[in-house]
């Protein structure tokens, strides 16, 4: 990682002058290592990895000892019950958690080898390096070609009246809605169905180039056939994006799935609630021979 994208996590508010269009290369940290030294090592070897990732809310503890390593250019679910935190994992892997004032994680989070939450390390800048797709579709109140070239456009895109039809052509393209909408480009995003809401918030969510897209219940809302579409999309996108996508499920995360994780509530003697991860392996192996008993109480419908 070079000096010359050490920039690209700081905060750049104060920037003066042009600034380059975002890239898909992994953020850049401070030089200084030495705020991190103290820190465990993770293994390199996935996009991005947690150790001993603890989640608080407060002085309540919502998620204990968090261990995953999501792999390149697959898709990962998290399921399990409500209030397990699997929502609350998937928002501390860009650090949308940062948002709620009460809200703080301990332990690593690496994005490409690196730490998102060392001293320097611009929020901003990791969001747009890792999207965010919500549970309910969240188009602005803009046209569809605006609802894409805006949050480009607040990332840092500088490009021609050309570059940007583009932009915008080729992430609904990715997001496989560009045949419906390309000749209603400047009517309002909330004119379109829920599906395609959810395919346009995909589409704006990749065309700031992340490399990693976290999806929290995306189909929740949908119908069966926008939540098919949903699931080829996603199939479609990993060929160049990581997906980690959380699911109440679980036949979704089994058709989409590389690998799952399984997540489930442990409760202290004081009777507080708190999220552990039970496992995390290849999908297949998760739903027809899971190695805890909790993860097969759970997907043959004993409990959640």
């Amino acid at each position: 990682m070079t000096n010359e994208t050490t920039k690209d996590l700081v905060d750049v508010s104060s920037h003066e002058g042009p600034v380059e269009t975002p890239s898909a290369q992994p953020p850049a940290l401070p030089d200084d290592k030495t705020a991190v030294a103290t820190e465990p090592a993770v293994e390199r070897d996935g996009v991005i990895q947690t150790q001993n990732m603890d989640i608080y809310y407060g002085s309540f503890k919502a998620v204990h000892d968090v261990n995953l390593n999501f792999q390149f250019n697959e898709i990962s679910a998290l399921i399990g019950p409500s209030g397990c935190g699997k929502s609350t994992v998937l928002r501390s892997l860009n650090r949308m958690n940062d948002l709620i004032p009460t809200a703080r994680t301990e332990g690593v989070v690496t994005y490409h080898g690196e730490n998102i939450y060392a001293p320097g390390v611009d929020p901003v800048a990791v969001r747009r390096r890792i999207g965010m797709v919500f549970q309910k579709p969240n188009p602005f109140p803009k046209s569809i070609y605006q609802n894409i070239i805006w949050g480009a456009k607040i990332n840092g895109f500088k490009g021609s009246k050309a570059e940007a039809d583009d932009l915008v052509e080729n992430a609904l393209q990715q997001a496989a809605i560009w045949d419906e909408v390309k000749d209603k480009l400047q009517e309002s995003g909330l004119s379109l169905s829920g599906g395609q809401q959810q395919r346009l918030c995909i589409a704006r969510a990749i065309a700031t180039q992340p490399d990693v897209v976290l999806m929290d219940e995306p189909c929740s809302a949908l119908d069966p056939i926008a939540t098919l579409r949903i699931e080829e999309l996603m199939l479609e996108l990993k060929q160049n994006y990581s997906i980690i996508i959380v699911t109440h499920n679980m036949q979704q995360a089994a058709r989409v799935s590389d690998k799952t994780a399984f997540f489930n509530i442990e409760l202290s003697n004081e009777g507080q609630r708190t999220g552990e991860l039970v496992e995390f392996t290849p999908t297949d192996q998760l739903f027809t021979a899971p190695k805890e008993k909790a993860t097969e109480d759970y997907i043959t419908g004993r409990f959640g």
